[in-house]
């Protein structure tokens, strides 16, 4: 029987209703999560896959956890030959298709009429998962076995919509904080039943027919969108190389990734290859295969028009070739893939960015945020405020680095991280220190820490914190201290991070980029976040704009003159603060003499 022919009307109409429901799975979690993880940070992300695993749906979701989730009820599907409604699992495997194992996540297939139409996800990340150490992620772990976290390969945790206490039992009784841990895992369970229902719905008022019609027909029309878009573009082959800062004592110099780009409009095609990186580290930092695919296509589609609906049909057009074994590729069982989602998948979509912004003008970002450092770090330790002290593990996301600068605009102030698009949230300063034994001391923006440009990056920021009782653990896994972000298409470079300690009597301490200290009450651990890099020649940023930013105190008068060749009347920062236009003209005119800028 052939299927309806569906309208751009009814598409539109369904296509955002899905992206309705995504949101509604979304703000669940968000309202009802126990940790901060989820209930301030936003470290999660919901979606909608179909039953024969073609990603469909994923509204605001970060995109190093939504573009791949067809792998995981691929998992699913091969692991269990009776699926049923009700049905939930519980899947976090990083060699089954998940990101890493921090990352769990909640499937929950759809039926309507008897037939398994879409699968719900419900993806978030824990603040605990049982790991060797207090922290979900383990940069030096040698092996998953050393790594120590609680493995599920798409395991059934509900029947009939009936927890299977076994499994409950299994992490309440290796998790340090279990209830916390249950309490995010409902509302994970919450929010992909809250999409079971709501695509029940749907298939209900449009008929059963009609919604299968229209997967088929929306995933034709992203394809095409994808396909017109790059049949605009030039033709060509290029390779972008970076480096990742030095992890000792395992690679001392810096790890280096390259990024090949293939554009062949006339195929309308886009082929990335990553098979010409080094071979996996015996360390945490490898990225998972799902990973390796997500980050760079991550960077691709930052590239590229905004309005190509991001699912399988658009994914059509774009090759992504991995090798085994490689530290940005295919993982061999069982290297670490602890740090997956962050600091090398950062630098996979910073870099590709950055390849695309230099060799096709007026497109792509400059390089921004490259890790999840010491202002996202995971503290534990025991709240003495209870009587008896109750242990707590949490990841804190205060700090911001900066976001890149792009062809027509700055960078995002809160960016935060680039597997992430900057969709997550930053904590409340208020909650952390109501919720935890944390006291944060220091929160501000970093003064000329943005990489300058035409479109600067924005800047990042400075950090304290340290515990009020007791003492407290912090471990976090630095990036961009010896390479900090780039800039594009002659733009500026950023600054670099940089991690402290201050002891009571107000000394400043260096730290290991990577690793974890402990403070006692009176210390805290600091952290001068990186900014985004710059695009495009700072002496092109329109003078009214630096004027701005030295208001803001985002650059300071000096860099104003220094880097951008501007020059102001006065020297007080209010509004009498004005750009002298003659000296401005004729100091950039001596700078671009001179070829500087």
């Amino acid at each position: 029987m052939s299927m309806p022919d569906i309208d751009l009307v009814q598409m539109t109409v369904i296509a955002n209703r899905l992206d309705g429901i995504v949101r509604e799975m979304e703000n669940t979690l968000l309202r009802s999560g126990r940790s901060a993880v989820l209930n301030m940070a936003r470290d999660f992300s919901c979606s909608i896959i179909t039953a024969d695993h073609r990603l469909l749906a994923t509204a605001e979701g970060l995109p190093v956890h939504v573009i791949g989730g067809e792998r995981l009820g691929a998992a699913v599907a091969e692991f269990h030959d009776d699926i049923s409604e009700g049905d939930a699992f519980l899947h976090n495997d990083p060699y089954l298709g998940n990101t890493h194992a921090a990352d769990h996540t909640i499937l929950v297939p759809v039926f309507y009429e008897g037939e398994h139409i879409f699968t719900a996800l419900a993806k978030a990340h824990q603040a605990d998962i049982g790991n060797s150490q207090p922290t979900t992620y383990m940069p030096f772990a040698k092996d998953i076995y050393e790594e120590g976290a609680l493995i599920f390969p798409a395991v059934r945790v509900q029947r009939d919509r009936r927890d299977i206490d076994d499994i409950i039992r299994m992490c309440k009784r290796r998790i340090r904080v279990p209830e916390q841990w249950y309490g995010d895992y409902l509302a994970m369970i919450g929010a992909a039943r809250i999409g079971e229902s709501a695509l029940k719905e749907v298939c209900k008022r449009h008929g059963k027919d009609t919604v299968k019609a229209f997967i088929e027909q929306w995933f034709d029309y992203s394809e095409r969108k994808m396909a017109h878009a790059i049949g605009k573009l030039s033709a060509g082959t290029v390779t972008g190389h970076g480096m990742a800062d030095p992890l000792e004592p395992v690679m001392p110099d810096g790890i280096p990734i390259q990024v090949t780009i293939t554009v062949d409009p006339g195929e309308q095609r886009i082929t990335l290859d990553l098979r010409d990186n080094i071979d996996c580290l015996e360390a945490g930092l490898n990225e998972s295969e799902t990973c390796s695919r997500n980050n760079v296509m991550t960077g691709l589609l930052n590239s590229l028009d905004a309005d190509i609906p991001r699912n399988s049909g658009s994914f059509r057009r774009i090759d992504i070739l991995l090798r085994e074994g490689c530290v940005v590729g295919i993982p061999t069982f069982p290297h670490s893939t602890s740090v997956a989602t962050t600091n090398l998948g950062e630098r996979l979509v910073t870099i590709t960015q950055k390849t695309f912004a230099d060799h096709w003008g007026g497109m792509g970002l400059a390089e921004g945020a490259c890790s999840v450092g010491t202002g996202f770090s995971v503290i534990s330790g025991m709240d003495e405020r209870h009587v008896p002290a109750r242990p707590y593990v949490n990841q804190v996301f205060l700090g911001s680095q900066g976001g890149p600068g792009g062809p027509e605009v700055d960078g995002w102030l809160t960016y935060g991280n680039a597997v992430t698009n900057g969709l997550m949230f930053r904590d409340s300063i208020e909650i952390d220190e109501q919720k935890y034994p944390i006291r944060i001391e220091e929160l501000r923006i970093r003064t000329d820490s943005e990489g300058a440009g035409r479109r600067r990056g924005a800047p990042g920021t400075v950090l304290r914190f340290g515990p009020k009782t007791g003492t407290m653990q912090a471990f976090y896994a630095n990036d961009g201290v010896v390479y900090p972000p780039r800039g594009a298409q002659g733009g500026g470079d950023a600054a670099p991070q940089e991690p402290f300690l201050l002891d009571p009597l107000g000394q400043e301490h260096p730290v290991p980029a990577v690793g974890g200290v402990t403070m006692s009450v009176g210390e805290t651990l600091g952290h001068r976040l990186s900014g985004g890099g710059g695009y495009g020649s700072p002496y092109e940023r329109e003078p009214e704009s630096v004027r701005l930013d030295v208001l803001a105190r985002f650059v300071s008068p000096e860099r104003a003159r220094d880097v951008y060749g501007v020059i102001f009347t006065g020297t007080t920062l209010d509004d009498s603060l004005q750009v002298d236009d003659v000296a401005t003209r004729e100091l950039r005119q001596r700078h671009q003499a001179s070829g500087v800028g």
